[in-house]
C-alpha cells in the first residue's frame, strides 16, 4: 500500500526549475542585505512560485496562500541581517520561514476542508503527470494529507511535491535525516489509513495499468 501512495504522490507536478546559480543567489542576498530593492525584487521573482506552491498545498485557499507567501518574503527581508550561509541552499531558509508561517496560520484558524486546488499549482505547459491523476484524485489525496500532523504534512509536501532530498528537508525543519525518514514513514502509513480501503486506492491506479 505504501508503494501505491508513493506513486500517487510522485504524480503531483514538479516545482518550476530555478535558472540561477548559487553564486548569483549569494550576490543577490548580499545586495538585498544592504537594502538593494532590485535585489529583493529579484529574490522574490526567483522563489515566489515555489514558495507559493508549498504554501498552497498546506492551506485551504489561494487567497490564504497568496497572503502567507507575501508574509514569507516580508520575513525574509526582516531576517536578512541575521542570515548566515551554512552550506544549505538559500531556498531552504525560505521554506523554513514558510513552514513557520503555515503552522502559525493553521493554529490560528480552525481547520477547513482542502476544497480548492489552485490552478496556479500547475505549470501552464502540459506535463505527463496530468495524464496520471485527475483533479478529483488529487483533491482526495490532498484532503487525506490534511488529516496528518503539521510535521508529517510538512515532510510529505517537501519530499514529494517539492522534490526535496532528505538532507534538505532536515535542514528546513531542523531535524536529523534519520528523523525525517522516520516522520516520512509514519506519515505514509497514516496516509494509507486515511485513504481507506485498498480497493479505493486500486481504483486510482486502474487507469495507469490500462494506459
Amino acid at each position: 500500500m505504501i508503494a501505491t501512495i508513493l506513486i500517487l504522490l510522485a504524480a503531483f507536478p514538479a516545482p518550476p526549475k530555478l535558472n540561477i546559480s548559487s553564486s548569483e543567489v549569494q550576490e543577490l542576498v548580499q545586495r538585498a542585505h544592504k537594502g538593494d530593492e532590485a535585489a529583493v525584487a529579484q529574490l522574490y521573482q526567483t522563489y515566489a512560485q515555489r514558495i507559493y506552491r508549498y504554501v498552497a498545498y498546506r492551506v485551504s485557499s489561494s487567497d490564504d496562500a497568496e497572503d502567507l507567501t507575501a508574509e514569507v518574503f516580508v520575513k525574509m527581508v526582516e531576517g536578512l541581517p541575521s542570515y548566515r550561509w551554512t552550506g544549505a541552499p538559500f531556498e531552504s531558509w525560505l521554506y523554513s520561514i514558510a513552514s513557520a508561517r503555515v503552522i502559525d496560520f493553521r493554529r490560528r484558524n480552525t481547520r477547513r476542508p482542502q476544497s480548492e486546488l489552485s490552478e496556479n499549482l500547475d505549470s501552464s505547459e502540459p506535463v505527463p503527470e496530468e495524464q496520471l491523476l485527475n483533479l478529483q484524485e488529487v483533491e482526495t489525496l490532498r484532503q487525506a494529507i490534511g488529516k496528518l500532523s503539521d510535521e508529517q504534512q510538512n515532510v510529505l509536501v517537501l519530499r514529494f511535491m517539492e522534490r526535496k532530498g532528505h538532507q534538505e528537508v532536515a535542514d528546513i525543519i531542523g531535524k536529523s535525516v534519520s528523523a525525517v525518514k522516520s516522520i516520512q514513514h509514519r506519515a505514509l502509513i497514516e496516509l494509507t489509513a486515511h485513504l481507506g480501503l485498498e480497493e479505493k486506492v486500486r481504483h486510482y491506479l486502474r487507469g495507469l495499468s490500462n494506459g
